[in-house]
């Protein structure tokens, strides 16, 4: 049975995917405006985002984990297979209130590679199979629309494996949220701590991480809209 219908522009589930689309773009809009906003605002000690990861591994230890910069903007993560802390360039060298919470962010990760924080060991663990699963879901979901005229088995069974591909895609956005929220509360209470901001950067950081926060969110919601979509093609009479 044919699994598209020109019907479905107008239909609840499509606006959903819209609305999904368009929420994912205002939370990276978020995130670009708070970054940009909160990078004129020097942090009181002056100290740059790579000197505060820096004191926030020490601190707790870490002192094993490296800190490199990288090219781009907002490109920072934390590399637990080589245990390197990447910062790029809007973030290393600046002594902003934005440059210091993303790189303690990303130090937050660290922190939980040393503690060996169950899902981020969950994340990191399904990777591999996230990637492949990436890489063929929609190879196979495209397959099952174009040969679905046929009726065939063959064209039932790659639309749901397709699917099924797809599912592991969204539990590994499901599990990103906690990991990132974590991140950043460890930020927060790493930096409190360590005075690498006072009470009036305070409202201003957590503004920064929570933006960037959302944009975990938006892709948990696209993917939850796709998913939601291709459901119903496939249960079409």
């Amino acid at each position: 049975m044919p699994y598209f219908y020109y019907g479905d522009f107008l239909s609840f589930r499509y606006m959903l995917l819209v609305a999904a689309i368009l929420f994912a773009a205002l939370a990276q809009a978020r995130v670009t405006s708070n970054f940009n906003k909160y990078s004129a605002l020097r942090n009181h000690r002056g100290i740059t985002g790579a000197e505060a990861a820096r004191m926030m591994l020490d601190s707790n230890g870490l002192v094993n984990v490296r800190i490199e910069r990288i090219r781009g903007k907002l490109t920072d993560h934390y590399d637990p297979r080589n245990r390197v802390l990447r910062l790029s360039d809007s973030v290393y060298g600046e002594s902003s209130v934005s440059a210091v919470s993303v790189a303690c962010h990303e130090a937050g990760h660290a922190l939980q590679h040393a503690n060996n924080y169950v899902p981020l060991k969950v994340r990191n663990g399904i990777v591999p199979l996230v990637n492949f699963s990436s890489r063929f879901a929609w190879i196979l979901i495209f397959l099952g629309i174009v040969t679905s005229a046929a009726g065939s088995y063959i064209s039932d069974m790659a639309f749901n494996i397709g699917i099924l591909m797809f599912v592991a895609v969204i539990v590994f956005h499901l599990i990103t949220l906690p990991v990132e929220f974590n991140a950043s509360s460890r930020a927060m209470e790493q930096m409190e701590l360590a005075g690498i901001i006072d009470a009036d950067e305070k409202k201003p950081a957590r503004k920064v991480l929570s933006a960037a926060a959302m944009t975990y969110v938006a892709s948990l919601t696209i993917a939850i809209a796709q998913l939601i979509r291709l459901l119903a093609i496939r249960d079409r009479d």
